[in-house]
C-alpha cells in the first residue's frame, strides 16, 4: 500500500501529474489503513504531511501565475480569492488563506522551495515567514535560510522562535527617545477648492496609518472585470465608502451606507424659469458640490432654495430710498452712505421675509411647480422637510429578497449596499419592489450610474448586467435560454 522511496515514473505534463495525484489519493482515501503495521501507518502519515507541504507550494505557484494574467476575470470575478471561493466551493477564510500563501511565498522563495521539497510543514513555514518579516528587507532571505537549516537539523519550534528573536534583536536599530516628538508631528489637512473638490494630505502616526491601510485594503479591492479603476481611484472610493458607512452606522444603520440626508439645492431663478436641475446653475448659486450620479436612488432628500444678492440692484434700490446717495466711492463716515447702507439692509430683510418661509414666494413656487421630494413641507428659510426616497418597509423587503449586491459575482452584504432604481426615477421608474435592487457602492455608483452598465432583474429572481456598449453580458446564472 505504501512504498517508501518509490516515486514511480515521472509525469510528462501537468494533466498527467494531476491524474497520478488523483489516483494515488483516491487509493489512500478508500483503502483500509488498519491492515498496515504501526510503522507503515507512521510512514503514511509522515509522507502525507510532506505531500500537504508540496500541495501548498504547488497551489501557491499556480495561483500566482493565474493571478498575474488575471485569469479570474475570464469568469467574471474581481479577484483570485473570489474565484477560488466560487470555483472550489470553499469559504472566504479558506480562499483568503490560499491567496495569503501565494503572497507569502512570493516574498520568501527559500521557504517556498522547502515546502516544495516537503522538508518543512505549512504551519512551521508560516511561523518562519512571520518571524523573518520583522527583519529588514535585505536580511529576510538569510533569516529564512538560517531558520530552515535549523529546522532541518532537528531544532524544535521553540528553538526556532528564540533564534528568530535573537536575529530580530540584532538587526533592529536601537530604540529612539523621540516617540512623543514624532507623535506630535501628526497632522491631517483637507483643503476644499474648485466646486467642492478637495485635497487631502498629512502625516499619519503608525497606528492611524495601519488603521487607514486596513480600511483601504478591505474596501478598495477590484470587484469585477468591469472594474477599471486605478489603485489611487479605488483608494479614494474606499475612503469615501468608509465615511459613508460610519455616518450611516451612527444614525440609520439599516440605510446600508447611503448618506442619511441629501440636500437638494435650487436657485430661485431656476424655480421662476423652470430650467430643470442644472448643475452649472447650482454651482453658480454657491450651493456646493452637486450630488453624484445615483445619490438620489436611496437617500433622504431635503430641498433647499438658494439665491444671491445682486449688489448693483441693491445699490440702485438704496439710491431710490436715499436720494443723493452715490453707489461707489463714498467714504464710510459719510452720513449719506451710511443711510444708503442701512436702507440696503432693510431691503434685504424685507425681501427675505417676502420670499422665504412657508408662505413665501420661494416655497409657493417650489411646492406648486415641483413634485416628489422637492415639493415637501417647507421650513424657514424654506428648507423643505426631509422625505424618504425608499420607505423603510420597502427597504426591508428588498433586503430580505436580495441579501447582497445583485451584480453577478458580487457578495457584498446588504448592510453595505444601496437601493438602486432599475428604471431611474427621472425616467418614471417606480419606487417598488420590482424596480428596486441592492447594489454595492462600486457597482451602484460607479459601474451603473457613472459608467453606464445596465442591471436588470429577471422574472426568476436572477440578474443580468450589460456593459454600456452592449458587447459584454454578465449573468448571475446561466443565460435564461440555456437548458
Amino acid at each position: 500500500m505504501c512504498r517508501t522511496g518509490d516515486q514511480g515514473p515521472a509525469p510528462d505534463s501537468a494533466a498527467e501529474a494531476l491524474a497520478f495525484v488523483r489516483t494515488g489519493l483516491s487509493f489512500l482515501a478508500s483503502a483500509d489503513p488498519r491492515v498496515l503495521t504501526c510503522a507503515e501507518q507512521a510512514e503514511l502519515l509522515r509522507e502525507l504531511g510532506s505531500a500537504e507541504a508540496m500541495q501548498v507550494a504547488a497551489i501557491s505557484r499556480a495561483l500566482a501565475a493565474f493571478d498575474a494574467v488575471g485569469g479570474h476575470e475570464l469568469d467574471g470575478q474581481g479577484t483570485a480569492r473570489s474565484w477560488l471561493r466560487w470555483q472550489n466551493r470553499i469559504t472566504s477564510a479558506a480562499a483568503g488563506a490560499a491567496t495569503a500563501w501565494m503572497r507569502r511565498l512570493q516574498a520568501h522563495p527559500a521557504v517556498a522551495a522547502a515546502l516544495a521539497a516537503g522538508t518543512v510543514s505549512p504551519s512551521w513555514a508560516r511561523e518562519i515567514c512571520d518571524w523573518t518579516d520583522k527583519l529588514p528587507g535585505a536580511s529576510r532571505h538569510d533569516g529564512d535560510e538560517i531558520l530552515l537549516g535549523a529546522a532541518a537539523s532537528g531544532a524544535e519550534l521553540a528553538d526556532l522562535s528564540a533564534l528568530a528573536e535573537e536575529m530580530v534583536s540584532r538587526a533592529s536599530p536601537p530604540d529612539g527617545d523621540d516617540g512623543d516628538e514624532s507623535f506630535a508631528k501628526r497632522r491631517l489637512r483637507l483643503t476644499t477648492h474648485f466646486r467642492g473638490w478637495a485635497k487631502l494630505d498629512g502625516d499619519l502616526a503608525p497606528a492611524a496609518a495601519e488603521a487607514l491601510q486596513a480600511v483601504l485594503d478591505a474596501l478598495g479591492k477590484k470587484v469585477g472585470p468591469e472594474d477599471e479603476r486605478t489603485k489611487p481611484q479605488r483608494d479614494h472610493d474606499a475612503l469615501a465608502e468608509a465615511c459613508r458607512r460610519l455616518i450611516a452606522a451612527g444614525t440609520l444603520p439599516q440605510r446600508g451606507g447611503q448618506p442619511t440626508r441629501m440636500e437638494l439645492h435650487m436657485t430661485l431663478d431656476q424655480l421662476l424659469k423652470l430650467p430643470g436641475a442644472d448643475a452649472a446653475a447650482a454651482a453658480w448659486a454657491g450651493s456646493g458640490a452637486p450630488a453624484p450620479p445615483g445619490a438620489d436612488c436611496d437617500a433622504t432628500v431635503v430641498p433647499v432654495i438658494t439665491g444671491h444678492v445682486d449688489q448693483d440692484v441693491l445699490a440702485e434700490l438704496a439710491a431710490r430710498l436715499v436720494p443723493g446717495a452715490a453707489t461707489t466711492g463714498v467714504a464710510a463716515t459719510d452720513s449719506t452712505a451710511l443711510a444708503a447702507r442701512a436702507a440696503g439692509q432693510l431691503a434685504i430683510r424685507d425681501a427675505v421675509r417676502l420670499l422665504s418661509g412657508p408662505g413665501g414666494l420661494a416655497s409657493y413656487l417650489r411646492t406648486g411647480l415641483l413634485s416628489g421630494p422637492a415639493a415637501s413641507i417647507s421650513l424657514p428659510l424654506d428648507v423643505g422637510d426631509a422625505t424618504e426616497t425608499v420607505p423603510a418597509h420597502l427597504r426591508r423587503a428588498i433586503v430580505a429578497r436580495d441579501k447582497h449586491c445583485r451584480f453577478a459575482g458580487c457578495l457584498t452584504p446588504a448592510s453595505a449596499c444601496h437601493v438602486h432604481h432599475i428604471i431611474p426615477r427621472s425616467e418614471g421608474g417606480a419606487t417598488s419592489l420590482e424596480n428596486c435592487i441592492l447594489g454595492c457602492d462600486f457597482h451602484h455608483l460607479v459601474a451603473i450610474h457613472l459608467w453606464g452598465w445596465k442591471l436588470t432583474l429577471n422574472h426568476d429572481g436572477t440578474t443580468t448586467a450589460i456593459s454600456p456598449d452592449g458587447k459584454r453580458v454578465v449573468h448571475s446564472h446561466a443565460p435564461p435560454t440555456a437548458a
